[in-house]
């Protein structure tokens, strides 16, 4: 017999099939069987069980283009087990998982040992980026057909820069002859020369050294130049600021391959509400200006942002407690990003529902061409979430998590996700 699930009464918001409306859906083994109003009342489906979503949403599952899960080399941070157990807390059934970890995620064997760990301990699917370049030195390219051949998803030296444009140049000639995604990280290391926030007015309040807006803008004209010279495909990472934005829209309108994402810290937060020197607040970029927090509202209103991606970072409270000078970059987010989107975004109306599903699931599905992803079309796979847009809630410790590394702790959101499902099978429900 096979393995069947309907999910009754939710309104449906399936931006890759056009739905926004009404609909039972059918799981059967691990995919989505079929879409349609009362499935669950027709005599052929008695007795299947039935997960009721009347009053909620459903949406596809959340698709996470930018991840970094530790495992291997620092598992007291997070491991692919309790990362994949964060993200599906948040209605996350898909993850792409940087390159940076020890050892770096260079080399075929790596990505073997990777696919299998995901297989063995994960709930929901784990993708893996394979390195643009070995140890992430930005010195050589790795062999990117041996990484697509292993299974890598896409190529990310994130964490770092390709600092050398010729280098990246020939990057993107070779991803491109493969149909592999680059994501790259923008920053120009001359300008932002090891500061831990952004350069301006509460940086000096607090004797911060502060990396200025062009640190990222310089890279991301460059890039920008270097994806019209190739015709490849080139992806930038946590956009954060306000020129980024604007040159990513012209690019576009010129019809260069550029595509981006933006992380929920920067489009809910900026840097005057730092707290003092509490790292949990220290992130790569770093929070910025309001002017630069409203573009990226803009950018993500207008499609010139094609994604949300977390940039979920785990750090250990001893390597956090060091201060913002000496403490480790990066922020958890995994189990807050759709709270924040639907509070920031869907709730003060900057995006649509129906646009906030396409930025969080079927927009990072198709970049990253995971066509039974991103979609509750028959056929696709049966990952799915139930939501409660109302919901208030307060996230707090502990968390799914390893690590407790977020400014989000104590702060007030609206909308959860209730019920996760991925091939059909509930892997989180409050």
């Amino acid at each position: 017999m096979p393995e069947q699930l309907i999910v009754a009464g939710g309104l449906l918001i399936d931006p890759a099939s056009g739905i926004e409306s009404i609909r039972d859906i059918l799981l059967e083994d691990g995919r989505v069987a079929a879409v349609a109003a009362g499935l669950a009342r027709k005599p052929a489906f008695k007795g299947v069980p039935v997960i009721d979503a009347k009053g909620k949403w459903v949406l596809p599952g959340l698709v996470d283009m930018h991840v970094h899960l530790r495992e291997p080399g620092r598992e007291g941070d997070e491991t692919i087990e309790t990362g994949a157990k964060a993200a599906a807390r948040g209605g996350v059934t898909t993850v792409l998982a940087m390159a940076n970890t020890e050892p770096v995620t260079d080399s075929p064997a790596q990505l073997a040992f990777l696919r299998a760990k995901a297989k063995s301990d994960a709930a929901i699917t784990v993708l893996f980026a394979g390195a643009v370049t070995l140890g992430l030195k930005g010195e050589k390219l790795t062999e990117f057909a041996k990484l697509k051949a292993a299974g890598a998803a896409a190529l990310s030296d994130d964490g770092r820069p390709v600092m050398n444009a010729g280098l990246l140049r020939r990057a993107l000639e070779y991803a491109k002859d493969l149909g592999l995604l680059v994501i790259d990280h923008c920053e120009d290391l001359n300008l932002s020369n090891g500061a831990c926030v952004h350069e301006g007015p509460a940086a000096l309040r607090k004797g911060l050294k502060g990396t200025p807006w062009a640190a990222e803008t310089v890279q991301v004209m460059r890039d920008i130049a270097l994806a019209e010279l190739t015709g490849a495909r080139l992806h930038i990472a946590h956009v954060s600021v306000a020129s980024s934005v604007a040159a990513i829209r012209t690019a576009k309108k010129n019809g260069i391959r550029i595509s981006a994402e933006a992380a929920p810290h920067h489009f809910a937060l900026q840097a005057k509400d730092i707290p003092g020197y509490d790292a949990n607040w220290k992130m790569n970029p770093p929070l910025r200006a309001d002017k630069d927090r409203q573009a990226l509202l803009a950018g993500l209103a207008d499609g010139t942002i094609d994604a949300i991606a977390t940039d979920h970072a785990p750090h250990g409270c001893a390597a956090k407690s060091l201060g913002m000078d000496a403490a480790p970059f990066g922020v958890i987010g995994l189990e807050t990003s759709l709270a924040l989107a639907l509070t920031d975004l869907f709730h003060k109306k900057i995006l649509t529902r129906r646009k906030l599903v396409d930025r969080m699931s079927a927009g990072p599905a198709r970049l990253l061409g995971l066509k039974q992803k991103g979609t509750l079309a028959p056929g696709a796979d049966a990952d799915l979430v139930v939501v409660d847009p109302d919901a208030v809630w307060t996230p707090e410790p502990p968390y799914f998590s390893k690590s407790r590394n977020t400014p989000f702790t104590g702060r007030k959101l609206k909308g959860r996700a209730l019920t996760t499902l991925s091939a059909g099978r509930v892997v989180h429900a409050l």
